[in-house]
């Protein structure tokens, strides 16, 4: 084989042996991952999460994953702990330590002392007969019949299996609790993320003076002077003295008249009720940023009335203002 053909047979052959051992440990699970599930939904404290070398890396991973998907979680160094951090393991905490061997030393030397506090030991290692597994209150078996590393020495499938089964673990306790988008979106506040899940149209709409309207009984050259000089261009709502929304009328409905009138003036002299849409598509404040975008992309909408319970024009989106919050 020429370097080409090597390079991406031992890829396929890292991807294949990979999966092969998470389906492995997926077909494993049963009482022992729902009691490690159990001992976290039950937890007085903070989970802790333990590992050193690639096990850190990943115990890294599943204490921010813990964290993101409401269950309280950090990582503490094994190394570290020796040296003070073991202060950071209270008394109604669960600690999940990961060690693919269950006999790796650092986290050995610092398991007596995890274990004299009041705390649940959660394991996931590759040998259920380990000091680790042995000493666990529950075991996430994840050992795996070889390592991707066509030598055999990186960590890598049994890597993969820990983190799998730390996903696992998490998205399970996730469900368990009830998680929603929104409780999510609480711990994702910032980027594109945050603004997909918690921007509402009541925090991007146009009000007061930027939301430009017009009465019934205004006229079309009424309508195209305001719409000309107001922030959002090229639309106008139609309220009542009651502020309800009774009809839209933009520049797009402007030059469909024009095209079909052979009366320019007669056309600007009309009642905008005359030719405003009547019932047009309509959005409520707390109607999601991306849900409106979704809508108007589909529709090919640039602008989209917000009114309230009661069918009061309380604001105009823009679809150049969602744009620019990039909340696609």
């Amino acid at each position: 084989m020429n370097s080409d053909q090597i390079i991406l047979a031992q890829a396929h052959e890292t991807l294949e042996v990979e999966q092969a051992a998470i389906a492995a440990a997926a077909a494993r699970l049963g009482d022992e991952f729902v009691t490690a599930a159990q001992l976290v939904l039950a937890a007085e404290g903070r989970v802790i999460v333990c590992g050193i070398g690639k096990s850190g890396v990943v115990g890294r991973k599943i204490a921010s994953t813990l964290a993101s998907t409401g269950t309280p979680a950090f990582f503490v160094h094994p190394a570290e702990a020796m040296h003070g951090d073991l202060g950071m393991i209270c008394d109604g905490d669960v600690v999940i330590m990961l060690s693919n061997s269950g006999e790796t030393e650092e986290i050995l030397d610092i398991l007596p002392a995890v274990m004299r506090r009041r705390v649940k030991l959660i394991a996931i290692c590759g040998d259920e007969e380990s000091t680790l597994a042995q000493s666990a209150n529950a075991t996430l078996d994840a050992r795996c019949e070889r390592e991707a590393c066509p030598l055999g020495l990186a960590p890598t499938a049994s890597a993969v299996v820990a983190l799998a089964l730390g996903d696992a673990l998490a998205m399970a306790v996730m469900a368990a609790r009830g998680f929603t988008a929104d409780d999510y979106a609480s711990t994702h506040p910032g980027g594109l993320l945050g603004r997909r899940l918690l921007l509402r149209l009541s925090d991007v709409m146009r009000t007061g003076d930027d939301n430009p309207t017009v009465a019934p009984d205004a006229t079309v050259m009424d309508a195209l002077l305001t719409m000309s000089t107001a922030p959002v261009r090229g639309v106008v709502t139609v309220v009542n003295g009651d502020g309800m929304l009774r009809g839209l009328f933009t520049d797009g409905d402007f030059r469909q008249l024009m095209r079909r009138t052979d009366d320019p003036m007669g056309i600007m002299a009309r009642p905008i009720s005359e030719v405003m849409t009547r019932r047009p598509t309509v959005a409520h404040p707390d109607m999601l940023a991306t849900e409106a975008l979704r809508l108007m992309e589909e529709r090919e909408f640039d602008n989209l009335p917000v009114v309230d319970e009661d069918g009061r024009a309380i604001g105009m989106v823009d679809i150049q203002d969602l744009m620019k919050l990039r909340v696609i």
